[in-house]
């Protein structure tokens, strides 16, 4: 019988912006699965979009949503009426924002501009890097701590 020895790990705190697009998702998956548990929910990692979901989020309840991933607010015309739940961690580290889709769009449609920018008219989509403060007052009924 055969022992193998564990390398020495050395645990060191990476830093987020040196992680590539692929890294930053698998970190931001981990993060947002770890919150969401603390809300009985269970998250199963999709290999590919399913019905323009990255990962399902399934509750003690027995219900399922199936959840988008970003790195920031967005919405997209690709999402509309697909049932899909948006998620994406805070800017300030504190906890991570899980919506629906359709009605964060709504929302946004009526109380901002957006719906008249080239980005959505054109494009079929809109994200914001830092919301304005009215948006992060709305966002804030949609945030998990």
């Amino acid at each position: 019988m055969q022992t193998f020895m564990a390398e020495q790990i050395t645990f060191s705190k990476i830093q987020y912006n040196r992680l590539n697009s692929r890294q930053r998702e698998n970190y931001n998956f981990q993060k947002v699965s770890a919150i969401l548990a603390d809300y009985g929910f269970v998250t199963m990692r999709l290999s590919d979009d399913w019905q323009g979901a990255d990962f399902i989020a399934q509750h003690v309840s027995g219900s399922f949503l199936k959840v988008q991933l970003k790195g920031r607010l967005e919405i997209n015309k690709k999402y509309i009426d697909k049932e899909i739940w948006m998620c994406f961690l805070a800017l300030d580290g504190d906890g991570c924002y899980l919506f629906s889709h359709d009605e964060v769009k709504d929302w946004l449609l009526r109380n901002t501009t957006i719906g008249e920018s080239k980005s959505w008219l054109q494009n079929g989509v809109y994200n914001w890097g830092k919301p304005n403060a009215s948006i992060k007052d709305f966002l804030e009924t949609h945030r998990l701590r």
